[in-house]
């Protein structure tokens, strides 16, 4: 047999619409990941927005409590070891009266500066304190 008519054959490309599908639930997949991370992130930032001024004020509060009670215990110590009559003179007449009162600078300003000495000391050798914030405190209660 022979052929009558012959013409070159067009080939169609063969459209696969799963493939298009599974490409278009990725990027949903994808869209839904992004969102969910945009969520925590303005979350997360939101949150520290509202706690800082509150860590902050406690965290104030916190160290001048502790600056305080060194700066008392400091200052109580060092002077149990002096007496009144090393920062004071006291000047008399004939008959016994009080005519001055002299206060002896030199030891009253080795005093003061051994007592900011030791309270530096004392604080750079503390300790790290937890602050802990009572979740009242988030919502002004």
């Amino acid at each position: 047999m022979h052929k009558i008519y012959s013409r070159p054959r067009i080939k169609i490309p063969i459209i696969r619409l799963d493939k298009k599908i599974n490409d278009t639930k990725k990027t949903i997949n994808r869209l839904k990941v992004l969102l969910i991370l945009v969520t925590i992130i303005v979350t997360v930032k939101i949150v520290f927005k509202i706690v800082y001024p509150i860590f902050d004020t406690l965290s104030e509060s916190k160290a001048k409590s502790i600056a305080t009670i060194i700066s008392n215990e400091e200052a109580t110590r060092i002077m149990k070891e002096h007496t009144y009559d090393e920062l004071f003179i006291i000047e008399k007449d004939q008959n016994n009266n009080i005519e001055m009162i002299k206060s002896n600078i030199i030891k009253i300003n080795e005093i003061t500066s051994s007592i900011a000495e030791n309270i530096q000391k004392r604080i750079n050798d503390s300790k790290r304190e937890n602050i802990e914030i009572a979740i009242r405190k988030f919502y002004g209660g």
